[in-house]
């Protein structure tokens, strides 16, 4: 809280001095910054990235308007770390929130697995400067619409430096679903029916129009594309006659170690979601052309971890990347990664530098031209450099999750090094090491090939977890190997049955998902 103090203090201090040198002057507009940030949206979501079944023309087209990161990342494979490391500018370890806030651990509380989870923290430490809190300090607007999951009452957005909060509670899945009423405290219910990301595109967009003249930090947060998978009857019924166009599909699912995982995207109601996503961003998008901001505004793109392929829905496939949320393997971890800045940056720009989401808050404030805050955003960097096609200096990058996932996902830490991954098992000490630059799809683990290189990444790997006081999971004694093995056959059989079964008859002409069709008679087709 010092910290936080002393910072306030300063950057009043500083805005201040500015005005005292200038008074007769009106300072340079500074660059406004909209920071749109999309929940379980995996790489190949997105048509650019290689899907050939979702339609995202608006998001390809922001993508192709600035800097694409090949290489980009969400800082956890579940949200709640991955959206405080964006707020922080830190990794998971260093600022303690490793887990999905409300998910059970300690040691104590068995969770009918090998391990205890460790705690972690159940809120964003309210002693770090966020990046809403820098900007604010800097004399900017700020905006939050969306989903937080960073904490309840005392660590709202509103308590981290946003001026205006929509919607941002401490749940990560919307109450109400995607429609209204929305059953939110901090979100008035629309007209019945109302779609929740069009309405939160348009919140954004009224922020944007009554400050387009100041500069402005609007984070749009979607609650998108986060079960419940919901959408209209119309957008279903356009992508299930396009699932149903091509070749019949046997197998959707395929188990991989501990779950069934999609390995087919024809989904046809989480493709109205993206649709709808899609159409959300447009919005905005359009909002800044209409008022002449679009050149000088920086768009940020990204998500928070990867997409559902098992657990949460089953909805989307990951592939050529392996598994998805919750999981150790790409698919969990990495996502769309674009920045737009017509005003500084060539559009068209592609840069295969490996990145996070903590690297976004030195960049803005690089790109905003204030002051660095190398104290707090201590494992972010500026991208500036890779965005000027600048070589960057090479640096490890850190996942810490030592929690079980719902989605299947096992204890580990992970680091990354130039082509290598070496992904940390908890459960009993091994390793696996990947070549990225030759096996993206990590089919091969070559730990047991190259002894020397696994033990040098996972030594460095645990020295830096001990020094900033990671948790460890710890044994649990009353781990029953028997129903461990139950769960994991009925994994491999009944269950995967049951998916292939209800995912299959999404694509029958009469399907319906219930009596009223979404679960309401308030949504409208």
């Amino acid at each position: 809280m010092i910290q936080k103090l002393l910072f306030c203090l300063a950057a009043l201090a500083a805005v201040s001095a500015s005005s005292a040198d200038l008074p007769s002057q009106a300072p340079p507009k500074r660059p406004s910054v909209l920071f749109i940030l999309v929940d379980d949206l995996g790489k190949h979501d997105i048509s650019i990235e290689g899907s050939t079944f979702y339609q995202t023309p608006s998001i390809d087209a922001l993508a192709e308007g600035g800097v694409r990161f090949t290489n980009g990342y969400a800082n956890c494979q579940v949200c709640s770390p991955s959206r405080a490391s964006i707020q922080t500018g830190q990794f998971t370890a260093r600022h303690g929130v490793t887990d999905w806030i409300g998910a059970a651990a300690g040691d104590g509380v068995s969770l009918g697995q090998r391990l205890f989870s460790p705690q972690y923290a159940r809120a964003l430490p309210g002693e770090d400067i966020t990046i809403a809190e820098a900007m604010k300090a800097s004399g900017y607007r700020t905006f939050f619409a969306g989903k937080w999951h960073l904490g309840g009452e005392g660590s709202l957005p509103t308590n981290h430096g946003y001026e205006i909060n929509v919607g941002g509670i401490d749940r990560g899945t919307p109450p109400g679903g995607y429609f209204s009423p929305y059953n939110n405290p901090l979100l008035d219910d629309g007209p019945a029916g109302e779609s929740l990301p069009l309405r939160l595109a348009n919140e954004t967009s009224a922020f944007i129009r009554s400050h387009q003249d100041q500069p402005f930090f609007a984070m749009l947060s979607f609650y998108s594309v986060h079960g419940p998978i919901q959408s209209t009857k119309a957008l279903w019924e356009k992508y299930r006659e396009k699932a149903s166009s091509n070749p019949p599909v046997e197998c959707r699912f395929k188990v991989d170690r501990t779950m069934p995982v999609r390995q087919v995207q024809d989904h046809p109601v989480y493709a109205g979601m993206m649709e709808t996503l899609d159409t959300a961003v447009a919005n905005v998008l359009a909002t800044l052309d209409e008022c002449g901001l679009s050149r000088s505004t920086i768009v940020v793109f990204t998500g928070d971890n990867g997409g559902v392929s098992s657990g949460d829905g089953f909805s989307t496939s990951n592939l050529p990347l392996r598994g998805g949320k919750g999981r150790q393997w790409e698919g969990g971890i990495r996502e769309p990664f674009y920045i737009r800045y017509p005003a500084r940056v060539i559009a068209g720009g592609v840069s295969d530098v490996p990145v996070t989401g903590a690297d976004l808050y030195p960049t803005i404030l690089d790109l905003c031209g204030l002051s660095m805050l190398p104290d707090q955003h201590v494992d972010g960097v500026s991208l500036v450099p890779a965005m000027e096609g600048k070589a960057m200096k090479q640096r490890p990058l850190i996942w810490h999750y030592p929690h079980y996932g719902n989605q299947g996902g096992e204890p580990v830490s992970i680091i990354r090094k130039g082509q290598w991954k070496l992904i940390h098992y908890y459960e009993d000490d091994h390793n696996e090491l990947y070549d990225l630059s030759s096996d993206l799809g990590e089919t091969s683990d070559l730990a047991f090939q190259m002894p020397v290189l696994s033990q040098q990444l996972a030594g460095e790997l645990r020295a830096w977890l001990e020094n900033v006081g990671a948790g460890f999971p710890t044994h649990d004694p009353s781990f029953d190997p028997a129903a461990a093995e139950a769960r994991a056959v009925r994994y491999q059989t009944t269950f995967k049955n049951a998916l292939e079964r209800s995912h299959a008859a999404m694509l029958d002409p009469g399907w319906k998902p219930n009596a009223d069709w979404w679960g309401s008679l308030r949504s409208k087709d």
